[in-house]
């Protein structure tokens, strides 16, 4: 199941694509390019491993506290593209985002391990 590259495998969740969006190009205002691939950086490699993932994911939550350390959390910041181009949120904004982000993530994960174990509530 972890090699498979569908939008719902284990695999695809510890990945570091929003991270430099929202820590580095909006709240702090680098121009940096996608995590993966072209476009929007939502191009995953069927090849790549969870080590791999494991290992950009850590990279980019280290640049995102490097960027963000001297900020404030009321500090705000400007998104250049996408559907919400223009838009300005603070940095505790963007930290609320990612914790939405990563509780509905984790929720997938649940789904999915509960379709493997049949467990439910664990």
């Amino acid at each position: 199941m972890l090699g498979l590259m569908t939008a719902n495998t284990p695999l695809t969740l510890p990945d570091g694509r929003p991270i430099p969006h929202w820590f580095q190009r909006v709240a702090a205002g680098i121009d940096v390019p996608p995590v993966y691939g072209k476009g929007n950086g939502y191009v995953l490699d069927p090849e790549r491993g969870m080590g791999e993932a494991l290992a950009v994911w850590k990279r980019e939550i280290a640049r995102g506290e490097e960027v963000c350390a001297g900020l404030s959390l009321d500090d705000i910041g400007r998104i250049a593209d996408g559907p919400m181009a223009g838009l300005e949120v603070s940095l505790r904004w963007a930290y609320v985002h990612m914790i939405e982000e990563y509780a509905r993530h984790n929720g997938h994960a649940d789904i999915l391990r509960e379709r493997i174990d049949g467990v439910i509530g664990a």
